[in-house]
């Protein structure tokens, strides 16, 4: 079995106690990782708080942290075949999609390095004479970043990127399902010369959570998860009143008009469900279809559900591979069985195969009829569509915001008045009208409600790891006149 290790003060190191990690192709223990313990998130706090008030990190100029972290982005990118492998292995995720992601993750890399120094303050026109006020943005100190193992190096990238360039340190805490994709990136952020301290990367369970989201040096958690997870953080943040930005689930829709291009609807849908085996926060997993379209858009979405690759993640034919964890398919299963219960049909897929591996088939589900079905509301987090109709476009939108959720959300229709109207309406931090799915690092993402709050991306996430400092300069040469005045 493979080894991995902790990063922790520039040093890598075991942890006292490890675990194995299963390939999620087979079921089958495949490495060995180390579980962090709560004196090692200490110690990781403890040396990043460190780092953070210390030179060389602490007087290095914004230029120089851009250069290092465009260092980062080129060992990624040449690293990104390795990384690409491991995160399949570890997670059963696709290798035709951890290869193009992680590529890409290098530009978010790049984005933050060429934005590092163009992190501005501002000249004040105060109303008092014999003054000078400015404002200083000042990195906000040490940030705990807690990441899930779906899209793990991506999702560090947008927290790791901008708090770098705003000047933090970091403690990254990764999934303890299918960490080793970030235990290796951090010979990467070694070889790339960040000071000891600047990143420290570990491993672990709730144990290690607390004692990361509670520590009294911990200024900002960004977290990437599930709301009830979020709704710990937001408990344990109240010890030491870290910030938060939480990017969290959905249950977003998919809408389809009468007028839309149906073919190219259905592969932006295949792709907003199935890729991934739909374990994305953005899955669009409810697709609404007005009437009239219903059943050529189901016969489209049926034919492709039923031509999917089901394999070995490894191969570069896969088009959907196993879930992350037995524990992950078998919540599926269940919640497949309580939809149809309610009244859902399965018109795809539905049933988990027998043999080795966490797999689950693409699944759509017609629920029509069934407007209490679980496909419907929870977030399956897996390759599980629901389908229900709609007649106008105000219904459309109605049932659009019919959730607690609001991340993620799509409208395909030729009109351009429709989709104006509809980007005004649907209450979600992300609108794709004619495409889904698409990313880059000059865009923010994020959501409300479940969702979370915060951005990730664009200029917004690293002004998100900053403060504000106001400095007052008196010009005057002249005494103070009265102490007692407020000026």
């Amino acid at each position: 079995m493979e080894r991995f290790q902790h990063y922790i003060d520039g040093q890598f190191e075991d942890g006292k106690d490890s675990f194995a990690s299963l390939d999620p192709a087979t079921g089958v223990p495949w490495a060995e990782m180390p579980l962090a313990s709560a004196h090692d998130v200490d110690r990781a706090v403890t040396s990043a708080h460190r780092a953070f008030l210390s030179a060389p990190w602490a007087t290095m100029t914004a230029t120089a942290r851009g250069k290092l972290l465009y260092r980062l982005a080129d060992l990624v990118q040449a690293a990104a075949p390795r990384l690409a492998a491991l995160e399949t292995r570890d997670t059963g995720k696709i290798i035709r999609e951890t290869s193009a992601q992680i590529a890409y993750v290098a530009e978010y890399y790049r984005y933050y390095a060429g934005l590092a120094d163009k992190i501005e303050g501002a000249h004040l026109p105060i109303d008092k004479p014999d003054m000078e006020v400015w404002l200083r943005r000042e990195p906000v100190g040490v940030v705990a970043a807690i990441v899930p193992w779906n899209s793990q190096l991506f999702l560090s990238a947008v927290k790791l990127g901008p708090a770098l360039a705003a000047g933090c340190t970091v403690v990254l805490k990764a999934s303890e399902d299918g960490p080793a994709p970030l235990l290796e990136f951090a010979r990467l952020v070694h070889e790339a010369g960040f000071p000891p301290g600047v990143v420290n990367i570990l491993t672990g369970g709730p144990e290690a959570g607390q004692a990361l989201t509670t520590h009294p040096k911990i200024a900002h958690i960004a977290f990437t998860g599930g709301p009830e997870t979020a709704r710990h953080i937001l408990r344990a943040s109240a010890e030491n009143l870290a910030r938060t930005s939480l990017e969290l689930g959905g249950k977003s829709p998919f809408i389809v008009f009468d007028d839309a291009d149906l073919d190219s609807a259905a592969n932006a849908q295949v792709a907003g469900i199935f890729a991934a085996s739909g374990q994305s926060c953005v899955a669009g997993s409810r697709l609404l279809v007005q009437r009239s379209v219903k059943k050529p858009m189901l016969a489209r979405l049926i034919a492709k559900a039923g031509a999917v690759a089901i394999g070995a993640p490894d191969r570069m034919e896969t088009e959907v591979g196993p879930l992350c964890t037995a524990r992950q398919r078998d919540r599926i299963v269940r919640l497949v069985e309580r939809s149809v219960a309610a009244g859902a049909r399965v018109v795809a897929g539905g049933v988990a195969p027998d043999g080795p591996g966490f797999f689950f088939p693409p699944t759509i589900l017609d629920c029509s009829d069934a407007p209490e079905a679980p496909a419907l509301h929870e977030e399956f987090f897996g390759p599980v569509l629901s389908v229900v109709t709609f007649d106008t476009e105000d219904e459309a939108l109605a049932m659009a915001n019919g959730t607690d959720y609001g991340l993620a959300s799509g409208v395909f229709t030729r009109s351009l008045t429709r989709a104006h109207r509809m980007i005004r309406g649907i209450r979600a931090g992300i609108v794709w009208v004619n495409t889904y799915r698409a990313v880059s690092p000059i865009a923010p993402f994020g959501g409300h409600g479940l969702s979370g709050h915060g951005r990730e991306g664009g200029m917004a996430a690293a002004l998100d790891y900053t403060t504000i400092k106001t400095v007052w300069l008196r010009t005057s040469d002249d005494p103070i006149p009265d102490p007692f005045v407020m000026r």
